[in-house]
């Protein structure tokens, strides 16, 4: 893949264009990067799109010109395998004045450390910093919430997609090293357990959710308490 990486389009009158998706950590770009992607954009007939993923694509690219396009960005493929953890979905916590734990910090670390992991299937995760929960995450394969109170939620299996499924809530009252250890936690056991191909979701269902939160939290080293989470 390297700088010759894009994703196929819609083949027009036998035309082949590409897309490529830049990685933005948390949907926070400098102006330099943003005025660069604008630029490269421009000079190659590019279409831009802000996508659902906090993140900024270049459509209607031609094959020969992508490596000298990732060579100007000179920046990384936001996926460079659909096997993987896509992305980190961060709501604006730090700068919001609904906020109850500032869960950029946080966001920022998942997104540095896990970003490009590989797993079963495409994962997504996301961070709230209250139950507002913008961005979804109730939704996302991965998520933290923060609580009324400023502790933290943790949430795994939802899905927007073909089959829609809400997130269950695997521990609450956690303190960021906790909730951080816990989503790593859970992609690693996700990981080790699920069949190629399945999603979070799927694999909590096969395996029955109690089942599922009981073993990641206990390899969390977190107490577990049979159905003691507060909805």
């Amino acid at each position: 893949m390297g700088n010759h990486y894009g994703n196929l389009q819609k083949i027009r009158d036998g035309k082949r264009t590409y897309a490529i998706t830049p990685h933005i950590p948390g949907g926070f770009i400098t102006p330099k990067n943003l005025k660069k992607i604008a630029e490269v954009a421009e000079k190659y007939n590019g279409v831009l799109k802000i996508n659902s993923g906090q993140r900024i694509m270049i459509t209607n690219l031609k094959e020969e010109d992508l490596k000298s396009i990732w060579d100007e960005l000179e920046m990384e493929p936001a996926v460079k395998n659909q096997y993987s953890v896509k992305n980190v979905e961060i709501c604006p916590a730090g700068f919001c004045k609904r906020v109850r734990y500032n869960t950029m910090p946080l966001a920022m670390r998942i997104s540095k450390d896990f970003h490009g992991m590989e797993v079963p299937n495409r994962t997504k995760i996301g961070v709230a910093g209250c139950r507002n929960a913008c961005g979804s995450v109730y939704a996302k394969d991965l998520g933290v919430i923060a609580d009324y109170n400023g502790k933290l939620i943790v949430v795994a299996g939802g899905s927007a997609g073909y089959h829609q499924r809400m997130a269950n809530i695997i521990k609450s009252e956690l303190n960021e090293n906790e909730a951080y250890n816990l989503v790593k936690v859970i992609l690693e056991y996700y990981k080790e357990n699920a069949e190629f191909g399945e999603k979070l979701g799927v694999f909590i269902d096969r395996i029955g959710a109690e089942v599922f939160r009981k073993d990641v939290i206990q390899k969390a080293n977190l107490e577990y308490t049979e159905n003691n989470v507060i909805i």
